[in-house]
């Protein structure tokens, strides 16, 4: 395979990727902080992406790549952070001080959604959990596209 479908499944799959977390958040499935951050390595990967197929070379899709396993990174700090198996930020967890030491009954201001509690899962992976999964595929896709050819070789015996 040639690099530009592999650039194209890369980078769609972070579209897609973005598409499902706005999706869920239109469905009433706020963001915490931690889930933004997981965003901004995706919008990244397709800039990269559009790049990657107008310029030649490898490096934009080693870019590509640090871009998915970034996400997937978080992600995985993310998961374990949902499970209790290391502590989060104090900004957006039930544990500590940070902009949770306030008042936490206050009707004022915006909802508070914390990093700490997982609002929806499936097959006992969270929304974390999941993009760190498909992100890291995505790292494979991205490794792909840089060492594939970036076009197909002319065939043996073909008239010029």
């Amino acid at each position: 395979m040639t690099r530009k479908p592999l650039i194209v499944a890369a980078a769609g799959g972070s579209a897609l990727l973005l598409a499902g977390a706005y999706v869920f958040q239109a469905l009433g499935y706020l963001p915490c902080a931690m889930c933004l951050w997981q965003r901004w390595p995706h919008w990244a990967a397709i800039v990269i992406g559009i790049a990657a197929l107008a310029l030649p070379g490898r490096a934009m899709p080693l870019l590509g790549g640090v871009a998915a396993a970034v996400t997937s990174g978080i992600g995985v700090y993310h998961t374990g952070v949902e499970r209790a198996w290391w502590p989060g930020p104090a900004s957006c967890t039930g544990g500590g001080g940070g902009a949770l030491s306030g008042d936490l009954l206050s009707m004022d201001g915006p909802r508070l959604i914390l990093c700490d509690q997982v609002s929806w899962e499936f097959l006992t992976l969270s929304m974390a959990s999941w993009n760190a999964l498909f992100s890291a595929i995505l790292v494979l896709i991205w490794i792909a596209a840089a060492r594939a050819p970036a076009a197909s070789p002319p065939l043996a015996g073909a008239a010029r």
